[in-house]
């Protein structure tokens, strides 16, 4: 059932990878720490420090997070541990990261 759960989450972010093209880039200067998190609370930055709309989602693509931040610190202290695909818009720009929280 691991494996299973290892091919649907490599499945996702190879897919959302090959949607984030189409004009959209990675976001300069993009940084996510600490990874993995520990403490509930994980830093985005970015060269702009624009407004970043998050989304996260689980290992099976079911979103459980969806909000805005207009710093650097994201409160994930909701959510469970395990692993999570995260994903970055920022203007016209779209990071994908994996999530680890422990």
């Amino acid at each position: 059932m691991k494996h299973l759960y290892l091919i649907v989450f490599f499945l996702f972010v190879t897919f959302s990878y090959a949607q984030s093209g189409g004009g959209k880039g990675d976001i300069d200067g993009f940084k996510l720490y600490p990874n993995p998190v520990t403490n509930g609370k994980v830093y985005i930055s970015t060269n702009e420090n624009a407004a970043k709309k998050i989304l996260i989602f689980d290992v099976l693509g079911t979103q459980v997070l969806e909000t805005t931040i207009l710093g650097k610190e994201l409160n994930l202290s909701d959510l469970d541990a395990g692993v999570y695909v995260l994903r970055v818009y920022e203007k016209d720009k779209v990071a994908t990261r994996k999530l680890i929280i422990k």
